[in-house]
């Protein structure tokens, strides 16, 4: 039996679905997602038409900021895959709590039009908000756009007024905090960790590697090596690395800029090294 559909398609409603209130916000959680995609999903071929999906949802998400409402048959059109695949990448990425689809019908004929497509806001630091809860009745009965930024300023200068007599021993405690980001894999972690105490400066030797892992198939987005290979080569590289530290080798252009050369060096020579690279595929 299908549901019923409350949420007429307009403008106003389209804004009471958003999920964000600055573009910044949502370019964040993008961001966030590619990275989750990356880490979780082992097929490459996949991962590549769910970032491109999330690519074209967000630039079509910039007029309500975080809301679409294209018909998957421009989808497809755009991403030139068929209408079936537009349908399993859409339930892949609502499967993983990333975006939300809202049935809607036409004003003029009451009839069933395309879905509105909520990119939802990621559940860590980025957006410092939960998704939001799906409504049993049309957004745009409820509020209006000028009612829902008055509340918008309200609860800001609520915010203020509250914080302002609160204790800020927890502020300084999250302050303190120093948590590695989940997408740095724990073996290379542990080992940065040894020699490194910021959680930022463990991120950065990581983010070195994956930049050096270049795309070598654009077609698939197939990079060089493998997520075993490139933790292999961020422990040999940063192992190499710290010899050279304690070598006292002078790094004239800094300590970064001296472990992509070494990660280079050493991506060069296992590209072409069958064992390797069939021992940690």
């Amino acid at each position: 039996m299908k549901k019923r559909i409350d949420v007429i398609a307009n403008e106003e409603a389209y804004v009471n679905l958003s999920s964000f209130i600055e573009r910044e916000e949502m370019n964040k959680t993008v961001r966030v997602y590619r990275d989750t995609i990356r880490m979780s999903i082992k097929r490459t071929d996949v991962q590549a038409r769910l970032i491109a999906l999330l690519e074209v949802l967000k630039r079509h998400s910039c007029k309500q900021i975080g809301v679409s409402y294209m018909c998957k048959n421009t989808i497809a059109d755009k991403l030139e895959v068929s209408y079936k695949t537009v349908q399993r990448l859409m339930k892949k990425l609502e499967d993983l709590g990333m975006i939300r689809q809202v049935p809607m019908k036409r004003k003029k004929d009451m009839m069933q039009t395309a879905n509105a497509l909520i990119i939802q806001p990621a559940e860590d630091e980025m957006s410092g908000k939960p998704p939001v809860k799906e409504s049993k009745k049309c957004p745009a009965i409820k509020t209006t756009t000028s009612f829902l930024k008055q509340n918008i300023k309200n609860n800001k200068r609520k915010a203020v007024a509250q914080f302002s007599h609160v204790d800020n021993s927890l502020e300084t405690s999250l302050k303190q905090a120093n948590f590695v980001a989940h997408w740095v894999p724990g073996v290379f972690s542990n080992l940065v960790g040894s020699f490194y105490e910021k959680a930022e400066t463990i991120q950065e030797f990581w983010k070195v590697i994956k930049q050096c892992n270049r795309v070598v198939d654009y077609s698939t987005n197939k990079r060089a090596f493998t997520g075993k290979q490139e933790i292999e080569i961020g422990t040999k590289a940063f192992k190499e690395f710290v010899m050279k530290v304690k070598s006292g080798v002078n790094m004239h252009k800094g300590p970064f800029a001296y472990f992509i050369g070494i990660v280079n060096k050493l991506m060069n020579v296992l590209y072409f090294d069958a064992e390797f690279m069939q021992n940690f595929n």
